[in-house]
């Protein structure tokens, strides 16, 4: 009877490691040829001999299953450093583990805490759209009360917009990037003129004031 009972609690184990499984790929040197130009990945690069990969292999797994639940576009990979050299040296990994996500050819580092809550943040934040339209109050005081740092552009379609945008692709690692109608803000909010970029951080506001796509980098997060 003993034995049975064993047998049984090994099946499910055996069964709940290839469930986990199902939700995060193996990807060895073939996957810059055979992934689709449009896919979003994230991966965490290992090895069999790391501790600190071990410790994360669980959470890894949890994160694949949430975000195959979602229904997110994002992909959930791992690939083993010893046995895929070819695929670490073409993200330039230097150590283990890494986590980066590739979106449409452009690569994400990510170093942030590893816990399930801030990766996948990170997924949802650099896998979703570059900057996110809030469409009524009600989202903006959402966004508000969940960021502590967000990039708002206000305003029809302009060159400063086109900045924006460019800047929010190299810049989203870091905070989100919304855009809004005039309409949609605080009456306390005073925009002298529009287009305009207002950075909302620990409370408070300012307008940025520049127009290059060099200078919007550079306002601090």
């Amino acid at each position: 009877m003993s034995e049975w009972r064993n047998s049984m609690l090994l099946s499910v184990l055996l069964l709940l490691a290839g469930s986990a499984s199902a939700f995060v790929e193996e990807l060895d040197d073939s996957f810059m040829e055979t992934r689709g130009d449009e896919d979003i990945w994230l991966i965490k690069f290992y090895t069999p001999w790391c501790s600190f990969c071990r410790q994360l292999d669980p959470v890894w797994h949890q994160i694949g299953s949430e975000l195959t639940s979602r229904g997110s576009p994002v992909h959930v990979g791992k690939s083993d450093g010893s046995t895929s050299p070819g695929l670490s040296k073409e993200f330039k990994v230097r150590g283990y583990p890494a986590i980066l996500m590739l979106k449409k050819n452009v690569k994400y580092n990510y170093s942030g805490a590893r816990t399930k809550e801030a990766i996948l943040d990170f997924a949802n934040r650099v896998g979703g759209p570059l900057v996110r339209s809030l469409s009524s109050v009600q989202l903006f005081q959402h966004a508000m009360s969940h960021h502590d740092v967000m990039f708002l552009y206000i305003g029809a379609t302009s060159e400063l917009k086109g900045n924006f945008t460019s800047s929010a692709e190299e810049l989203i690692v870091h905070t989100y990037f919304f855009s809004a109608s005039r309409d949609v803000l605080p009456k306390a909010v005073s925009l002298p003129s529009l287009p305009a970029v207002v950075v909302f951080k620990d409370g408070s506001y300012f307008q940025y004031e520049g127009e290059t796509r060099t200078s919007l980098r550079q306002e601090p997060l």
